[in-house]
């Protein structure tokens, strides 16, 4: 199976962008996800590439203990304040998931957002199977944009980012014709009983915050971008000027939890 050559620090200029750039996930998918799960007040989380830090603070007065883990310092520094302005505790860790072990203890639920592509898959999958209890799962959080008319300017954005990432090798693979989708990968993986929760949000955004979250995409800025950065913010001004009421633009934003257990026993 395809997998993209690990590199731990592909986010250490993306950290200080990305919680102003990125999508949040809607808040009212964790409590779903915590009914779905069963997870309880004695029951431990990780969330394996945490970034910074939104899935576990979330999650976290939901559990007895959450472990985020992430490869890149500048993330787990920005981990570290949100869940300090939160309120609530979490155990951060430098690492990735070929560092995943025994020394880490068990899980009921072991979450991933915007990060499994990242990672061998299958051999993720494989060694979380040993440290999952066995009514756990593992949860793949990410978001997308419905087609609706809030979200006329995601196309165009994104085929503009598309122009600036071309020579990401990253990107590339997950392009290509043998690249694997989560779904087919957890099909034939431990955990192959899946299920989807969804929320749906509509939202107004600062238009300028698309200039973060281009800033906070590894695909854009670790590839031969070099002093294209001001073309790629004033070609993302010129776009939003098209499109933005007062300095804010639309957006629908669907947050999906692939909930994937493994299969029923009779």
């Amino acid at each position: 199976m395809t997998t993209i050559p690990y590199m731990p620090r592909r986010f250490r200029t993306a950290a200080a962008h990305y919680l102003q750039g990125r999508p949040p996930y809607a808040a009212g998918l964790f409590p779903r996800i915590a009914r779905t799960c069963g997870l309880g007040p004695d029951h431990r989380v990780m969330d394996l590439g945490c970034g910074p830090g939104q899935i576990a603070v979330a999650l976290a007065p939901f559990a007895e203990e959450v472990v985020g883990i992430d490869p890149e310092p500048e993330m787990l520094a920005v981990a570290a304040e949100t869940a300090a302005r939160a309120g609530v505790r979490v155990t951060w860790q430098q690492g990735s998931s070929y560092d995943l072990g025994p020394q880490l203890g068990r899980f009921r639920l072991v979450t991933m957002g915007r990060s499994f592509h990242w990672m061998d898959r299958m051999e993720t999958l494989r060694r979380l199977d040993s440290m999952i209890d066995p009514e756990g799962a593992v949860v793949l959080v990410h978001d997308d944009h419905p087609k609706v008319p809030d979200n006329r300017w995601v196309k165009p954005y994104r085929d503009l980012l598309e122009r600036y990432s071309a020579e990401d090798v990253g990107r590339q693979i997950r392009k290509s014709p043998d690249w694997l989708n989560h779904t087919a990968v957890l099909l034939d993986s431990p955990f192959s009983r899946l299920e989807e929760v969804a929320v749906i949000e509509r939202r107004r955004i600062p238009a300028d915050s698309l200039i973060d979250r281009a800033l906070s995409m590894s695909s854009v800025m670790s590839g031969a971008i070099g002093d294209r950065v001001e073309a790629l913010i004033a070609e993302i001004e010129g776009l939003t000027a098209e499109y933005e009421a007062e300095g804010t633009l639309g957006e629908v934003v669907t947050s999906t939890a692939l909930i994937a257990r493994r299969p029923e026993t009779d």
